[in-house]
Parts: C-alpha cells; sequence; structure tokens
C-alpha cells in the first residue's frame, strides 16, 4: 500500500454553518410548525446535530418532535 500524501496545508475545508442557538428547548413541540421547519431540508430531512449545533439531548428531541408532527400530518 503506498504512503498516504499530507495535503493538509494546501487544501482546506470549508466551514460548516453553525446557526445561533436561540431557541427555547421548551418550544420543541409537535405543534410548533415553525420552528422544527427550521431544521428540515427542502427534501424533507431532518438536519444532523453539526449543522443545527444542538447537544445530543436535544437533538433528540427535535428530532421526536418532528416525527410526530409529520405523523399528525403538520408536516411534510
Amino acid at each position: 500500500m503506498p504512503p498516504r500524501k499530507n495535503n493538509n496545508s494546501t487544501t482546506r475545508r470549508t466551514p460548516r454553518p453553525k446557526p445561533e442557538v436561540d431557541v427555547n428547548i421548551a418550544d420543541l413541540e409537535p405543534k410548533n410548525v415553525d420552528l422544527l421547519r427550521r431544521y428540515v431540508t427542502d427534501q424533507g430531512r431532518i438536519l444532523p446535530r453539526k449543522y443545527t449545533g444542538f447537544p445530543a439531548k436535544h437533538q433528540r428531541q427535535l428530532t421526536r418532535a418532528i416525527k410526530r408532527a409529520r405523523q399528525m400530518l403538520l408536516m411534510k
């Protein structure tokens, strides 16, 4: 196996977007559709933690709220 090149100094990754986490965690409920739509892509995928900036516990609450809103047919 040939050795890998070390290109750390020549190529830089673009920084991922960091949104402001100014959300009250109590507002993460399925009926608050306007808030939940901020964390869903146009295709309907839930944004991962590295883009939302939430800690793991709050990301799980967000995911649960989005899935419940989908079941209640409030979200696509």
